[in-house]
């Protein structure tokens, strides 16, 4: 069975991309106003009655975070007219289990939401090279051009990282309490993950191809 990575086609002036900082507000502003809203709620919803019939703090932030990642998603396609795939996958979860947070008031939805991402991606990841494909390959085609090996090895070391993401989070949202989790969310997961990008980067170096016009000029 033959090996197919991404198309490695040239990157394009043509290709419309967002600026890196908008990138990083839109895809980290909603966990950050998660966050602020769990960690604000009570008090919040001593001025607010609103939120306050909403349950408690968890609730209010499950709301603010399924607006927050819908508008995150909506001002990307406005600028970009394309949606990112993980992004649009991601959204897609929390607007379904953030629903059945606030409808069966529930919080146990939405600290299981991460577990079903992370899962969800690494099944995606796994299924891709058993049938020897690498889907990584397409999701960041336009940021590295990498030999199909390079791309082999990445596609599985990420593959098993959302897994491990899945069981930590398992572990934390069942052991301690819901700010824990929270705090943990944003503090742990977010580092852990830039922390662990960061390890792939000589693997990225060994494996990378060169531009096609660079190619073309030796």
């Amino acid at each position: 069975m033959t090996f197919e990575s991404a198309p490695n086609r040239p990157h394009t002036v043509a290709e419309k991309r967002l600026n890196p900082w908008l990138k990083m507000v839109l895809e980290l502003g909603p966990l950050v106003l998660f966050f602020l809203a769990n960690a604000r709620g009570a008090t919040l919803a001593e001025r607010h009655p609103w939120i306050a019939a909403l349950g408690g703090p968890i609730f209010f932030a499950t709301a603010v975070f399924i607006v927050a990642v819908v508008a995150a998603l909506a001002v990307s396609f406005a600028l970009t007219r394309r949606l990112p795939l993980m992004p649009f996958v991601t959204a897609i979860v929390v607007v379904v289990f953030g629903g059945l947070t606030l409808w069966l008031h529930d919080a146990t939805f939405i600290k299981m939401k991460p577990t079903i991402i992370y899962v969800l991606f690494a099944g995606v990841l796994l299924g891709g090279l058993a049938f020897g494909k690498s889907f990584l390959g397409y999701v960041l085609d336009a940021v590295f051009r990498l030999s199909d090996e390079g791309w082999r090895i990445l596609t599985l070391r990420w593959a098993l990282f959302f897994l491990a993401l899945a069981v930590v989070n398992e572990i934390v949202w069942r052991s301690l309490s819901t700010n824990a989790w929270v705090a943990f969310k944003v503090f742990a997961v977010l580092p852990i993950t830039f922390v662990f990008a960061l390890i792939q980067m000589p693997l990225i170096n060994r494996h990378s191809l060169p531009e096609e016009d660079e190619a073309e000029r030796r």
